[in-house]
């Protein structure tokens, strides 16, 4: 029979985390995570979920009402907003150039609807001429959805022409902002985004277990008209709504303890300024990128559209991609990125995301690889 004396003390190794997600936590995220919990319908908490939806919109560069954390993981944000807005039959116009978009489809697939997909090789943008045409082909699409920045390409997806075109049309613009927000640009009421959804292990630096979500007031009309019950009692925005709002009215247990996590990893943002902080991600990412060049890796995101936050790079032909990742992990303690679906074995996706965004860490990775290399 096993007893407590078989099982050590939980010890991970210290890592840089310089992979797709999760990144590096503040230690003022981990203190905030160690504070003793209180009630979820204490007033004190209370006060407190009002104060983190007031700082995301802040950080979504929004001013919906309903701005909010999900209590899941950044897929449980993608589930909530399909759910809500889909009923069985609805069409559905989704932009697929990854493993991200693939998900998309697959989620709206199981809510019934009616899915049309705009196919890009994976590395490129979704064009936007062809979103026009699909949108002029479709007039009757209930939801343009498409990834932000696509975590297993490294592509960054323009978004305001889209806004631009949607925003005096029925059709709701539904975006993944996962891997972006807090990373790079997003200007959720200036774009006509009228869902965007994320997640707290990417830039936010806060450990996985939260989806922050904002929903404009056109698309709150929508989830208001539905004929059906929304298929999730537990992503259910008509309920959970009404717990974050003046109401309060009982849901579920609020993950208490992430909240405090999330709200310390937003007062660290805010205290940073979010466009000093963007600029910290591009700059840094430059240099990555221009290190990374000079040791004979590749650039395999289309130029111009290539993420800061996340390098997706083509390896140069004398290193063997499972046995450096290897070596990076158990000799260096660094962590990068394996590829995923099409990309499989061809790519590393490397992240500096939030507090990995480092120039320390850059200079730690480039310098192990040299070791490796020579």
């Amino acid at each position: 029979m096993q007893t407590a004396s078989n099982y050590g003390e939980l010890r991970p190794s210290n890592r840089i985390l310089m992979g797709p997600g999760p990144s590096n936590v503040h230690y003022r995220v981990y203190r905030a995570l160690a504070t003793p919990i209180i009630g979820h319908l204490d007033p004190e908490f209370l006060s407190l979920m009002d104060e983190i939806s007031d700082m995301l919109r802040r950080v979504f560069e929004t001013r919906n009402r309903l701005t909010i954390p999900i209590s899941g993981t950044g897929s449980s944000g993608m589930e909530t907003s399909f759910v809500n807005v889909i009923e069985p039959g609805d069409k559905v116009i989704i932009g697929v150039n990854g493993a991200f978009g693939e998900r998309m489809v697959d989620v709206a697939s199981r809510c019934g609807a009616e899915v049309m997909r705009i196919d890009a090789e994976w590395g490129r943008i979704v064009p936007i001429d062809r979103v026009v045409d699909e949108f002029k082909k479709n007039p009757d699409a209930k939801v343009f959805a498409v990834v932000h920045a696509e975590t297993s390409t490294g592509v960054r997806q323009p978004l305001k022409e889209i806004g631009d075109y949607i925003k005096e049309k029925e059709i709701l613009f539904l975006v993944d902002s996962v891997t972006s927000l807090a990373g790079c640009e997003l200007k959720i009421d200036d774009w006509g985004i009228d869902i965007c959804y994320s997640g707290t292990q990417k830039c936010l630096s806060v450990p996985p277990g939260l989806s922050p979500i904002t929903l404009s007031e056109k698309a709150l009309e929508i989830i208001r008209s539905r004929r059906n019950k929304v298929q999730s009692w537990y992503l259910d925005l008509t309920m959970i709504e009404r717990y974050w709002s003046s109401e309060r009215v009982y849901h579920h247990t609020a993950p208490i303890s992430m909240l405090f996590g999330l709200r310390e990893g937003l007062r660290i943002i805010l205290e940073e300024g979010l466009e000093q902080r963007i600029d910290r991600h591009q700059a840094l990412g430059d240099y990555l990128e221009s290190s990374l060049l000079e040791l004979g890796f590749s650039h395999f995101a289309q130029e111009g559209y290539r993420l800061p936050m996340l390098n997706s790079v083509i390896l140069p032909e004398e290193l063997d991609d499972a046995k450096t990742r290897t070596r990076l992990l158990d000799e260096y303690g660094i962590e990068v990125g394996v590829s995923l679906g099409k990309t499989k074995g061809k790519i590393w996706r490397i992240g500096l995301m939030g507090e990995t965004c480092r120039r320390e860490n850059i200079d730690a990775l480039i310098s192990a690889l040299k070791d490796i290399v020579t």
